[in-house]
């Protein structure tokens, strides 16, 4: 639960310095544009929660617009620094394909999709992004364009390796988070988080159905055998 500040009318946080001062208002921002809305929120209300005076809003971001594109902007760098970090993780060369994925895909669901960056983010498009297309413009191209992007690589190199076969990487990648995803999006909606069991297993039906369209004949019958399971001739 986050604490609501009061304030008076000379900023509270004369101690810290513009970074400091910056990120803060940037999280009230977030959390006041989420639970207010865009049309809703105003300067007042984002000062009052970052412990700050209405001025030092103005002074470091100029006008409300402005603000929530710097909200938008601050959340997507933090949630692709911890995209590309699980990333890093991803299955160049696996063993068993299946299981690297479902472990794959874990991460990037707790660590991504389902932390409190990723709720703010996906609670502002959901509610602003038809009534204020522009305030979004970067995230598009920033957000999940980069992220995407970067996965689709690591998918057309497992192609390339022989364990999938894809006409476009691209078109795959968007399926993949779309099947990892699907389970999600209604618990998201009410604010709901799965249990790690049940995560795991909607994770586990969401892989199993994107390798029976992508896997590569022959590579089910190599790497189940692998893991103990026969498969009929």
């Amino acid at each position: 639960m986050f604490l609501m500040h009061t304030i008076n009318a000379t900023d509270r946080l004369p101690t810290r310095g513009h970074a400091a001062k910056r990120l803060s208002i940037l999280e009230a921002g977030a959390r006041v544009f989420c639970r207010e809305g865009y049309t809703g929120a105003n300067i007042d209300m984002i000062a009052a929660e970052a412990g700050a005076s209405r001025q030092t809003v103005y002074n470091h971001y100029g006008d409300k617009d402005k603000l929530f594109a710097a909200v938008v902007t601050e959340i997507t760098q933090r949630c692709n620094a911890r995209s590309f970090e699980v990333l890093s993780t991803f299955p160049d060369q696996p063993v068993d394909l299946e299981k690297e994925l479902v472990a794959f895909a874990m991460r990037l669901t707790q660590k991504c999709l389902c932390d409190e960056d990723g709720k703010y983010l996906r609670k502002l498009i959901q509610s602003e992004g038809e009534r204020h297309p522009h305030l979004f413009a970067g995230w598009r191209t920033e957000g999940p364009g980069k992220v995407w992007s970067a996965l689709a690589a690591r998918f057309a190199r497992l192609a390339y390796a022989g364990h999938l076969e894809l006409d476009d990487p691209d078109v795959a990648t968007r399926q993949f988070i779309a099947l990892v995803n699907a389970e999600l999006h209604i618990p998201a909606l009410f604010g709901e988080k799965l249990e790690n069991d049940r995560l795991q297993e909607v994770t586990a039906r969401a892989v199993k159905t994107f390798l029976r369209a992508y896997r590569r004949n022959g590579k089910e019958g190599e790497e189940t055998t692998r893991v103990g399971r026969a498969l009929p001739a």
